[in-house]
């Protein structure tokens, strides 16, 4: 799947940011734009290539990238239960921030999730990413502090 945002959004010398699916062939870039991010990296688990494989498999379509050219500059991973669908891994390279593309890049995490008869999206954000919860807010995601988030981990590496 590919969307062209050219008609919205334009980046150096004019040219257009493109959206299109990841494979795991692109995991090298994705995790170099993770760290470029600042989004914590696990490579012993959750993050290795194995395991993006895996998720990738099982979420066909929902792990998507923007693209300045042949450079990945942003990235979404959505999956879903069936029943909610949650939007994750928000990334953004710093030099191509407050451009309208973390807002592009969960449209399309949403869209594709419909397309998966998917109607119920959740976010989670960290409590000091004050600007990702602005821009949830805007986008009409409710914060919840009646819900709190708990997990459960193996080890720190997942």
């Amino acid at each position: 799947m590919h969307w062209n945002f050219c008609s919205v959004i334009f980046f150096r010398d004019e040219n257009c940011m493109k959206l299109r699916k990841l494979t795991i062939g692109d995991h090298p870039e994705l995790i170099k734009l993770w760290k470029r991010s600042g989004l914590p990296y696990k490579p012993k688990g959750r993050d290795g290539r194995a395991h993006i494989a895996r998720e990738m498999a099982a979420n066909p379509g929902l792990f998507i990238g923007a693209f300045d050219g042949d450079i990945l500059v942003g990235a979404i991973v959505a999956t879903h239960d069936g029943r909610k669908g949650w939007l994750n891994r928000v990334a953004v390279d710093p030099d191509y921030r407050r451009q309208g593309l973390a807002r592009k890049l969960t449209l399309a995490g949403e869209r594709s999730l419909r397309g998966q008869g998917i109607r119920i999206f959740g976010l989670l954000i960290h409590s000091y990413n004050r600007a990702s919860l602005k821009l949830a807010q805007a986008m009409g995601y409710t914060l919840h502090r009646d819900i709190l988030y708990l997990s459960k981990r193996d080890s720190d590496h997942v």
